[in-house]
């Protein structure tokens, strides 16, 4: 079994709204460090995002959505390929969505990494 594999922490599947079935090609895999998203069937593609480059998580739940248990989780990051990696249709979204926000703290920390903001300000002459 390879290290990636042991520190799974989440592995889920995008469904579609219609019950909540798992009938698509995208999956969802976090481990301790990235979060990975596999999509297609003919041409597949892979994006990783560090954790560390998480900078904020937001939860949204349709009313299908919460009919069938499901959440969609917007992901803010600094990464260059995607500026919002969205989690789509999937189960357990607050549990996620609170892990996420945990795991990208800890693994800043560990990274001793420094999130700063440009607010905009102007030198001042």
């Amino acid at each position: 079994m390879a290290a990636e594999e042991r520190n799974i922490r989440y592995q889920e599947r995008k469904r579609i709204l219609f019950f909540g079935l798992p009938w698509t090609f995208t999956k969802y895999k976090i481990t301790d460090d990235r979060i990975t998203v596999d999509t297609g069937l003919l041409k597949i593609e892979e994006n990783d995002c560090y954790l560390y480059k998480v900078q904020d998580v937001k939860l949204t739940a349709t009313l299908m959505e919460r009919i069938f248990g499901l959440g969609t989780i917007t992901c803010y990051t600094g990464d260059v390929t995607d500026p919002q990696l969205m989690i789509v249709h999937v189960k357990r979204a607050k549990e996620i969505k609170d892990y996420l926000l945990e795991a990208s703290e800890e693994a800043r920390r560990r990274r001793r990494t420094l999130n700063t903001l440009d607010i905009g300000a102007e030198d001042l002459e």
